[in-house]
């Protein structure tokens, strides 16, 4: 592995600008440092250069953000493509404009809490574990939200945007080849980011839906160009006007329908409606008595009281031929007559 040391970055500046300075003269001087591809593994002391304003380490195998505390002058920083796992020890840069971070090994976008002026951030293609996506800490967003205008969040198993809808001024959002499914999601986001002007989304599932760049286009009246494609103002109105018009009809059928059913309402003192469905009487007619139904009936009751009356009669009779002792004391006894066989 590689350190950084004078005798490197030596070899990466430029020796016609430094004529007959002193190394140590020279880097107090130097804004730009590129140490790209030298396949440093650690981040050594570069104190001496106060004044940078950027620095290039990109394709290195760095694997950890260290000693840049120096560099409080510093506006882009280049970290792509190497082994970092987390974002942290940038306190310092406090001026810190643009940070790339992309094809790294981050699960977690966080430690941006102090840089209130970055205005772009790269954290594409992390190399995350299997069903893992890179995650937001909501103190980060909130310290980005009045200044990132710029994010790359591509390729990062990325399901919804829901939780960066806090940055406000957002004006060009990649995330392409991530795993965004519902247009409705987009709306909300779109509805809040009125300063976005380009957006692009391809290789997410969203991108099939039906109407998917119609919906967008009429959620979002700043946008300039969708997934690489610019959005022209004539279709946008024309868009626009169609809406208008379907929610105009959607608005009179609603009121039709309220029309239909109003002299069914009734408003009592709560102010509550209560729906009234008419009531219906019918008369009823008296109806002249059927005789013959009358006479059945009689016929009937006459039989079985006759009947009954029989019974009874042949009760009695048993009753007094019964070789009883005492046959008042047996009549007298209702006991002793359910003994008796009829």
């Amino acid at each position: 592995m590689v350190r950084i040391t004078l005798e490197l970055i030596g070899k990466s500046l430029n020796q016609k600008n430094r004529r007959d300075e002193s190394l140590a003269h020279y880097l107090r001087k130097t804004t730009h440092l590129k140490l790209s591809n030298k396949n440093i593994d650690i981040i050594d002391d570069l104190s001496l250069c106060k004044n940078l304003n950027v620095l290039y380490l990109y394709d290195n195998q760095i694997r950890q953000i260290q000693n840049l505390d120096f560099a409080t002058n510093l506006r882009h920083l280049y970290l792509q493509n190497n082994c970092i796992t987390r974002i942290e020890n940038l306190a310092s840069l406090i001026k810190l404009e643009k940070l790339y971070l992309g094809g790294n090994y981050i699960t977690v976008v966080e430690g941006l809490e102090t840089l209130e002026e970055l205005r772009e951030l790269h954290v594409e293609s992390q190399q995350l574990p299997l069903g893992e996506k890179v995650l937001f800490d909501p103190r980060s967003l909130q310290s980005l939200a009045k200044s990132l205008t710029v994010l790359n969040i591509s390729n990062n198993n990325i399901d919804e945007v829901s939780d960066l809808a806090i940055l406000e001024n957002i004006s060009h959002l990649i995330a392409v080849d991530n795993q965004i499914q519902h247009v409705k999601d987009l709306e909300f986001v779109l509805g809040i980011w009125t300063n976005l002007r380009k957006l692009e989304l391809n290789g997410n599932p969203v991108c099939q839906k039906p109407k998917y760049k119609d919906r967008v286009i009429q959620q979002s009246k700043s946008l300039e160009s969708l997934d690489g494609k610019e959005i022209k103002e004539m279709e946008r109105q024309f868009l626009m006007n169609w809406k208008a018009s379907r929610d105009a009809r959607k608005k009179n059928r609603a009121e039709s329908m309220m029309n239909e059913h109003a002299p069914y309402l009734h408003l009592d003192n709560n102010d509550k409606v209560h729906p009234h469905f008419p009531i219906y009487y019918f008369p009823m007619t008296k109806e002249k008595p059927n005789f013959a139904i009358l006479s059945e009936m009689h016929r009937s009751a006459y039989s079985k009281e006759s009947h009954r009356t029989i019974h009874e009669e042949r009760v009695t009779e048993k009753i007094s031929h019964s070789p009883l002792k005492n046959p008042q004391k047996s009549l007298s006894e209702p006991h002793l007559l359910r003994q008796m066989p009829l």
